[in-house]
């Protein structure tokens, strides 16, 4: 594969992208920035349900929707399928993103599958609940959960069960990217829309998602904003080389957590891609 620089580029990986896509659109950039990146080969993307909080019904497929959009702005070929799961948190029922990530997980390729996901486990839960074989399979990269108790954590803590179920999964090889590591993405709001403004047409279609977010009646808004889901492209798709990680030992499988993450790597890479792709879309 050739990068939007002209080098050869080889894939490194294939990756299913799961997220709550209708949510902080720091999801949105981090998928964006997967889809315009050489390295890893994105094979299936699936969608679930916000915290109640924050949303009427529907979230996941509304979150599919977003996706289908980024891909046309993408023009990513070949397209890879988008799929909307569950609705709620873990029930005795099994919904299609489930289902996908099942059939993507037991395909042989010689390139390693990352199940990267950056909101509640729900999708990844029922997946494993289905077949408990593909834990061995592929490699989960989360973005959740907390190496300290600091109280509610989104991720984790907005379907607790499928939390247990995925974290408590035998075989299963985990990245995390806890609390202390993605709040360390924090970009100043005027940079952010300065820099995805600047960055063409997925860029400012980007900053739409953000002015567009509907937060509840009285949210308030900070002069920053993390960009907390795009921590794994340091697996996926750059080098973690650069950024801190532990072992974490005593649980059901291999563990690596992030303590510091090379954020200017990340945000460097993210806008170069976005105005390259821009400026090959417009011939020059």
């Amino acid at each position: 594969m050739t990068s939007a620089s002209g080098l050869p580029v080889a894939p490194r990986c294939r990756v299913i992208l799961d997220n709550d896509w209708a949510g902080d659109p720091d999801g949105l950039v981090a998928l964006a920035h997967h889809l315009l990146s050489p390295a890893n080969r994105v094979d299936l993307i699936t969608s679930s349900f916000l915290n109640p909080v924050f949303e009427s019904p529907g979230g996941a497929e509304r979150g599919a929707a977003f996706a289908e959009d980024l891909l046309d702005l993408v023009g990513a070929v070949p397209r890879p399928p988008v799929v909307a799961g569950s609705e709620a948190a873990l029930g005795p029922t099994t919904g299609a993103a489930a289902e996908a990530i099942v059939v993507a997980a037991r395909l042989d390729d010689p390139l390693p599958l990352l199940l990267v996901c950056a909101g509640p486990l729900t999708n990844v839960a029922e997946a494993l609940r289905l077949d408990p074989g593909i834990a061995r399979r592929m490699t989960l990269v989360w973005v959740g959960g907390a190496a300290e108790d600091r109280g509610f954590e989104y991720n984790r803590d907005t379907d607790p069960a499928a939390s247990a179920l995925v974290l408590g999964t035998a075989g299963l090889p985990v990245v995390s990217f806890p609390l202390e590591a993605y709040e360390r993405c924090a970009y100043s709001v005027a940079e952010l829309e300065h820099d995805l403004r600047g960055s063409g047409r997925i860029g400012r279609w980007l900053w739409e998602r953000f002015v567009g977010l509907p937060l509840p009646e009285g949210f308030p808004i900070g002069a920053t904003w993390a960009l907390g889901d795009s921590p794994p492209l340091l697996v996926t798709a750059l080098t973690d080389a650069s950024s801190s990680f532990v072992v974490d030992s005593g649980g059901p499988g291999e563990r690596r957590r992030c303590t510091a993450v090379d954020f200017r790597l990340i945000v460097g890479d993210l806008l170069a891609r976005l105005r390259l792709h821009e400026a090959r879309r417009a011939g020059g």
